[in-house]
């Protein structure tokens, strides 16, 4: 079975939870990122495809999104997973089953998992862990049933149409004095907000706060203030302080 794994995951936890279950189904997995300022329009011919996103503010990053629009599915059967801090996905999951419709995909499941919070790390810290990934499996077990049985019921999706408004993220990374000018965190931007001849220029309005110059950074060099991480951390403590499970809908 050949499985295209669509996945948009600046820090890495989100490609964490979509390796799981796509491996899970398959070794044939040709893999497209979201994150890719360059990807090309494409038409998909397999028999699974995956999308993966990160929820941010409780929707589906705009910016995965329009590059989704680049993507034909081609009417390739597909489960759309979002990946959360522990906080809430809100109507992130149903926005992104509406896009990958839109776009020719036939969604026929759909899973939340959760991760470590990109921002406020010692929320969901360390997951999806040991448990996350037992449990993410077993969803791939059913995923591959309903496959089998040949079963295009459309998955019921927790969401609001119309999607909340989102309000943006605007934490904008610092660079220290660690910082060697390598330029990973200016290659690896996914809207190339960062100055390629001097990365500690950072364009606020392209900046979608996504961390991931932070998580990639070799030298340490990206970071967002101790104060404000804690004044995130306080902002959202009520949400995050119980843990969330992960779900499976089909």
């Amino acid at each position: 079975m050949k499985i295209y794994n669509i996945v948009f995951s600046p820090t890495g936890g989100t490609q964490k939870v979509a390796d799981i279950v796509a491996k899970e189904l398959s070794q044939n997995i040709e893999k497209i990122d979201l994150a890719d300022i360059n990807l090309s329009e494409q038409v998909l011919n397999g028999d699974l495809a995956i999308i993966a996103m990160s929820s941010f503010g409780g929707r589906a990053p705009k910016v995965a999104v329009e590059r989704l629009k680049k993507i034909n599915g081609n009417g390739i059967k597909t489960i759309v997973i979002v990946v959360y801090g522990n906080r809430a996905y809100e109507d992130t999951l149903v926005e992104m089953f509406d896009e990958a419709e839109n776009n020719s995909f036939n969604v026929i499941g759909a899973i939340s998992a959760v991760a470590e919070h990109s921002i406020v790390r010692k929320y969901a810290k360390n997951r999806p862990n040991i448990d996350d990934e037992l449990q993410l499996k077993s969803f791939a077990k059913k995923i591959n049933e309903k496959l089998n049985n040949s079963n295009n019921i459309k998955p019921n999706i927790p969401g609001n149409r119309p999607y909340k408004t989102f309000k943006g993220i605007n934490l904008i990374p610092k660079t220290s004095k660690k910082c060697n000018k390598c330029g990973l965190c200016a290659q690896k931007c996914p809207v190339g907000a960062i100055n390629i001849n001097n990365v500690a220029e950072i364009d606020a309005k392209k900046c979608i706060s996504c961390m991931r110059c932070i998580s990639i950074c070799p030298q340490k060099a990206k970071k967002i203030s101790k104060l404000i991480t804690f004044l995130a951390g306080c902002a959202i403590k009520k949400a995050c302080v119980i843990k969330k499970e992960n779900e499976l809908f089909l």
